[in-house]
């Protein structure tokens, strides 16, 4: 992190664009904000939108913006997150979500510096900084052909990686105490970590890294009394996003077998647990459904070059 907080400071005071990587909850779009803050666009704006939570047909309208009657339900015109951050900075988070079509005209416009509402003939010159995020690996990104290529080189100017919590070894005890000081600061209260919940802090894995440690503390502040116990609010979590595993079911793994034999037995096992539901599946690996889609077409290929 020291490292990070080092890159952060060299890029802020330029306008380098930057692409921040790292697991969801690791604090990308903190990083980012602390990108504006070490610019000198810091009294300007800055906004911060998920590319994946847009509709693929709003996208547009959201990014530039639209003028009075440019399509149904356009009662007024809109200035769109490039007209409203006009000397600031923009955050772009998620940028692998937008759509393949979008991205090329957001490329455009970090070329030329100019873009239009839709259903406008007057033309805008863009006066943002872009910071882009994602929680993918970029590379696999483009050739999953989720990210343009040439997109990617134009954000990519200053890459930051985000480390994920499991690898901040005594920063996990430094959030969580920051977090519960902030909460007995507003309460006023006195609130503190039992011991046992100290060795959970060390023994969780955290796949929702900063964020899942900070909701963490604050259902645990609520909850508890003087002393505060996570253990089962962690076990509970992980019960509720594995329910095979909550429920007992086991699978037996010899001692010596291969990772991509044990891998398989265990979504095969997760599958016939969900009557097949892959959604379901997908969700109680802690995988993506196109991840297990891929994994599945593998193991048909495996099957198809093992019988010829």
């Amino acid at each position: 992190m020291l490292e990070v907080f080092r890159l952060i400071d060299r890029v802020g005071p330029t306008e380098a664009g930057v692409l921040l990587t790292g697991e969801s909850g690791s604090g990308k779009e903190l990083a980012a904000q602390s990108i504006h803050d070490r610019s000198a666009r810091c009294a300007g704006p800055f906004i911060a939108i998920n590319c994946g939570a847009i509709p693929a047909g709003l996208i547009e309208a959201e990014l530039f913006g639209y003028e009075k009657g440019s399509f149904t339900g356009a009662i007024r015109a809109h200035a769109g997150v490039f007209e409203r951050a006009q000397g600031g900075t923009l955050l772009l988070d998620e940028i692998t979500e937008m759509p393949p079509d979008m991205q090329t005209r957001l490329l455009r416009v970090l070329e030329t510096r100019k873009f239009y509402r839709v259903g406008a003939t007057t033309e805008f010159l863009s006066d943002v900084r872009v910071i882009a995020s994602t929680n993918r690996c970029p590379i696999q990104a483009v050739r999953n052909g989720q990210l343009r290529e040439d997109l990617l080189y134009r954000l990519a100017v200053f890459p930051i990686e985000l480390p994920p919590l499991r690898n901040r070894g005594n920063d996990i005890d430094l959030l969580a105490e920051h977090f519960l000081g902030e909460l007995n600061a507003r309460s006023p209260t006195q609130k503190r970590l039992s011991a046992l919940s100290r060795m959970t802090l060390k023994q969780h894995t955290w796949p929702g890294n900063v964020r899942e440690l900070k909701n963490c503390i604050e259902r645990a502040f609520i909850l508890g009394d003087q002393t505060l116990e996570l253990a089962p609010l962690i076990q509970n979590a992980a019960a509720a996003k594995n329910p095979a595993a909550a429920e007992g079911e086991r699978l037996d793994i010899r001692v010596g077998s291969r990772i991509y034999d044990m891998e398989r037995s265990l979504i095969e096992a997760t599958l016939d647990y969900f009557k097949g539901n892959k959604r379901r599946a997908a969700d109680a690996l802690g995988c993506s459904l196109k991840t297990l889609y891929n994994k599945l077409n593998g193991y048909s290929q495996s099957q198809e070059c093992a019988s010829s």
